[in-house]
């Protein structure tokens, strides 16, 4: 599907919800989906020093790699504003990050703390953060197009990392690929949209802690990842 075909294709209310001067962000107030927004108001009468809204994504805009996590976690990003900082999760991927060069090595949990990214940007499937860290279907749906407007904006783009099964089958459904044809598998790679398409388990603490992914498990995905990008340039 072209950027053109797809915005075509999006309703009015998905249109008025994307900023003007970048369409792969929503708005701040986006009101898209009436559960987040509750749960955003929520948090914002709670905490009104957090972020709380649609988080940016984080990278290199020339990148050739896209990482789509699954969405802000409410103490990680949805307080500090940035994809993965601030939680267990951010602390395994920025650590790997650094170890393949993708990073500068300067992550400390908050967005003042110099990190930068090196050829990799990091995005989300669902950009609010969503009531137990668990988007509903319609929610994903709803924020794919920007997922799409991100991905078409990268133009450098060669290789896209989804984080668990939900990332992974909002990019297939970007493209029109069918399910079955691109089975979720950790350390699996796939064709997608002229792009390579790289799984791996999220880095959670749930999974991490239950071993379902170790530390090695994932630098593998990223050593595979590292090398097909070398062979490529």
């Amino acid at each position: 599907m072209t950027e053109a075909s797809c915005w075509q294709a999006l309703p009015a209310l998905i249109l008025s919800a994307m900023t003007e001067q970048n369409p792969a962000l929503p708005d701040k107030d986006c009101p898209l989906c009436p559960r987040l927004v509750s749960y955003r108001q929520t948090n914002q009468a709670a905490q009104p020093d957090w972020f709380n809204a649609p988080v940016p994504c984080f990278g290199d805009p020339q990148a050739e790699f896209l990482i789509v996590g699954l969405a802000p976690g409410v103490t990680g990003a949805n307080r500090t504003g940035r994809p993965f900082t601030g939680d267990w999760a951010g602390d395994l991927l920025y650590d790997t990050l650094a170890q393949f060069g993708f990073s500068s090595d300067t992550y400390d949990k908050h967005i003042d703390d110099g990190l930068s990214l090196n050829n990799c940007m990091i995005t989300n499937a669902v950009r609010c953060v969503p009531p137990q860290n668990k988007p509903i279907g319609a929610e994903i749906t709803a924020c794919r197009p920007f997922l799409l407007n991100r991905i078409e904006s990268l133009k450098n783009l060669k290789a896209i990392l989804s984080l668990g099964r939900i990332s992974h089958e909002s990019v297939l459904r970007s493209f029109g690929v069918k399910l079955k044809d691109a089975a979720f598998a950790h350390g699996a790679k796939h064709d997608v949209g002229g792009y390579k398409l790289y799984d791996s388990y999220h880095c959670s603490r749930y999974n991490t802690n239950t071993r379902r992914l170790t530390p090695e498990m994932f630098a593998d995905v990223f050593a595979t990842i590292k090398a097909d990008l070398a062979a490529s340039a």
